[in-house]
């Protein structure tokens, strides 16, 4: 009688892999009939690292060194490589050791301000040339203007505007809200006239405090900061919601 073992293997493996690029580990499936340089150019999608610069060790299924798949002509499948076997990529490209990606390291070109200055293809002297933001006399000048003119009308807003009056609010693209004045002067968080107003309804952004500094006191979302223009003082008496009503 002819007695015969046939071993069956599975014509593709699971495996675990890791590298030098990455603390992150990765499960992949590969068929054992590639060759070492095929399996590099599949890992090179997977890693991110050239296949030319790769470095491959195999690891068993509990982590130990078992040997590196060095032949790029040999089979996969060649090496014993089981499902589970771990497989860590050394990438030799220089991403390791950070020689492309820390820019710290890279050596930087720097110009004095005196040079720049004299520079004529420099983007600055376009701008000149080209008469581009600041340096449009006409333009800044219209704006310069035109700000001087909106402290004026904010300083003027200002003398009717005091501590303790009835308000409403009106910002464009905002309801109209209802409340009291309790802050008028300047702040340290935007330059210029605001008015802290704390509103009768929980329609604010603060509780009168920004960045840390308290101007005024309210509960938190009933306070808010807002430009004298936006302000009108007169009799605006609290909603009243008829909680009072039989």
């Amino acid at each position: 009688m002819d007695e015969r073992v046939t071993v069956i293997s599975n014509p593709t493996v699971s495996v675990r892999l890791t590298s030098t690029l990455s603390s992150f580990e990765v499960n992949r499936r590969f068929n054992r009939g590639i060759t070492i340089a095929e399996f590099k150019s599949k890992l090179e999608l997977v890693i991110g690292c050239p296949a030319a610069s790769m470095d491959l060790q195999l690891f068993s299924t509990s982590d130990k060194f078992l040997q590196n798949l060095d032949d790029n002509e040999a089979l996969l499948g060649s090496y014993p490589v089981d499902d589970d076997c771990r497989i860590h990529v050394i990438d030799r490209s220089g991403t390791l050791t950070g020689a492309f990606s820390d820019l710290s390291k890279v050596e930087k070109y720097e110009i004095s301000e005196e040079a720049y200055q004299k520079r004529a293809d420099s983007l600055r002297n376009f701008k000149k040339n080209m008469k581009v933001g600041q340096f449009n006399e006409e333009n800044m000048a219209k704006r310069e203007e035109a700000h001087v003119q909106k402290e004026e009308e904010e300083k003027a807003a200002l003398a009717s505007i005091a501590v303790g009056k009835r308000c409403q609010v009106q910002v464009a693209g905002q309801p109209t809200k209802i409340g009291t004045v309790m802050f008028v002067g300047t702040t340290d968080f935007k330059p210029g006239y605001w008015v802290g107003v704390k509103y009768d309804e929980p329609l604010g952004k603060n509780d009168g405090s920004v960045n840390g500094k308290q101007y005024f006191k309210c509960e938190p979302k009933y306070g808010a900061f807002v430009k004298p223009l936006s302000v009108t003082v007169g009799d605006f008496p609290e909603e009243d919601y008829g909680l009072d009503e039989m």
